[in-house]
């Protein structure tokens, strides 16, 4: 392996471990579920999950396991009143 790539491999795991530097725009995700799989959507900084908890409360067990898993680098869902 060349310099340059050695030097690329250690700078992306620098990039990794300092999570502030990334945030996500726009992203789909399958959560999989104790009875069923659910797909979560994250667009412009709103969640969007197809669990029935998620239609009324705008906030379910989906979103919160993805905010959690990508700590700082979402938005928070906003609970619906």
């Amino acid at each position: 392996m060349d310099s340059g790539m050695i030097g690329k491999i250690e700078k992306a795991k620098r990039y990794a471990e300092e999570k502030n530097r990334i945030t996500f725009t726009n992203f789909q995700a399958t959560v999989k579920g104790d009875n069923n799989d659910h797909i979560v959507h994250y667009e412009q900084g709103k969640w969007v999950c197809d669990c029935s908890f998620f239609q009324t409360r705008g906030v379910c067990v989906h979103t919160m396991a993805l905010e959690m898993v990508l700590n700082g680098m979402v938005d928070k869902a906003e609970l619906s009143s």
